[in-house]
């Protein structure tokens, strides 16, 4: 696949807290009045609500045109017509639910191809939650935060928007410290991302930028002596 160039907006989730301000910058990475927003809400179990929820968000926080495109199995994942809605977006946004269901039912699929092509090409992706997850190339999807150790965690392929990274979400909010550790002591090669709840990375080539109200964590192991 071709290197990811983002810009990429990976949110810790409940985003909304604070007055939509990491959603105001993800509608003018998408081109403000010009943007054209995709909402993907495969994830979710509620996909009617999610995406009422957020189109009318991004609506009010300006974008031009927002448009729910509705994934819920492979058959449509693999649809001319998905893939042109993602060809003509400017950004798309993946919600919360399950990142286990974005990775089975988009995975490999057109629009799976067709999402990493629009990322090379510059165009702007976010997810919060569940879509911040399926982001790395190893996705945790879920685990104990009572110890540390390789048995703790569980964890799937993702979609690899973001190779070299695991991403955890709510961490502060769901003390999932240990939970990142533990994946970080089973893929050392990674760096551990725990991003707070209202927080996200803002990814520009090799370097990202921590917006919103909380902290974001990063754990290395390349200089561990001892995992």
């Amino acid at each position: 696949r071709e290197e990811t160039t983002g810009p990429l907006l990976i949110i810790g989730g409940a985003e909304q807290a604070s007055p939509h301000a990491i959603l105001a910058a993800f509608v003018e990475l998408a081109g403000g009045p010009d943007a054209h927003i995709a909402v993907i809400a495969t994830a979710s179990n509620d996909p009617d609500c999610r995406e009422i929820e957020y189109q009318r968000v991004f609506s009010g926080l300006g974008a031009g045109r927002v448009t729910p495109l509705r994934i819920t199995d492979r058959d449509q994942a693999s649809s001319p017509e998905a893939a042109a809605t993602i060809l003509t977006a400017t950004g798309v946004f993946f919600t919360g639910g399950d990142q286990l269901r974005i990775t089975t039912v988009l995975g490999g699929s057109k629009v799976d191809s067709v999402l990493h092509r629009r990322v090379a090409e510059g165009m702007a992706l976010a997810g919060t939650s569940a879509g911040a997850a399926m982001m790395s190339g190893t996705m945790i999807i879920g685990g104990s935060d009572a110890a540390v150790g390789t048995n703790c965690v569980r964890t799937a392929p993702g979609l690899e928007f973001l190779p070299g990274v695991l991403i955890d979400m709510h961490f502060a909010a769901r003390g999932r410290l240990n939970r990142l550790l533990s994946a970080v002591a089973m893929y050392p090669h990674e760096l551990g991302l725990g991003i707070d709840e209202d927080t996200a990375i803002l990814v520009k080539g090799d370097r990202f930028e921590v917006l919103g109200r909380g902290s974001v964590t990063v754990i290395d192991a390349g200089p561990a002596t001892r995992i």
